[in-house]
This record gives structure tokens, C-alpha cells and sequence, in this order.
């Protein structure tokens, strides 16, 4: 009898040490957030220091733009960008109705 009694003890134990309490919710760390954002941040800067001398390469070819004509396609598929001589330029650059002497 006795061991009958254990064995039912035993058995509605289990149930209950089965049960799992309910998950507490993941907080959302906003310092993490914070620093994701200042590591982004300097990244870009970073990025921005290494790119700096492309840029302005770059730049200096964009300014250089104006001194050819726009791009002709030839009948063969051949294009061609003709530089434009400084005469032309000074040219353009006068006002209608100026000689250039």
C-alpha cells in the first residue's frame, strides 16, 4: 500500500515539473540601437576621408566636360567626342553682337 502511495505522489509530481513558466518578452536594448547608429556614423566618415581625393578627381574630370562636344554616333556605330578647339570656346563665350579682336 505504501508503495502505491509513493508511486501516486511520484506521478502527479512530474506534471507539474513539466510545466514551463511563460517566457518573459525580449527587451529591445536601445543603447545597442544607439551604438549601432555612432558606429554607422563613423564608418561613413571613415568611408568619406578614404574617398575624399577620388571625389575630387572626379570633380576635376566633371569640370573638364565643358571643353568637348556632345558625343556623335557614326553610321558604323562609331562614337566619336570631339574636343572642342579654344577658339570655339572663347566663342560661345561671348555675347551676341561682340567681335573678338
Amino acid at each position: 500500500m505504501r508503495f502505491l502511495f509513493v508511486l501516486l505522489a511520484l506521478s502527479m509530481t512530474l506534471p507539474a515539473a513539466a510545466q514551463d513558466a511563460e517566457p518573459e518578452p525580449v527587451p529591445v536594448p536601445e543603447q545597442g540601437i544607439d551604438l549601432m547608429g555612432e558606429a554607422l556614423k563613423l564608418f561613413m566618415r571613415g568611408l568619406m576621408q578614404e574617398m575624399e581625393p577620388a571625389i575630387d578627381d572626379l570633380s576635376g574630370f566633371l569640370d573638364n566636360l565643358d571643353a568637348y562636344h556632345a558625343p556623335e554616333v557614326l553610321p558604323n556605330g562609331d562614337i566619336l567626342i570631339r574636343r572642342k578647339t579654344p577658339v570655339e570656346e572663347s566663342i560661345e563665350g561671348a555675347e551676341e553682337g561682340e567681335i573678338e579682336l
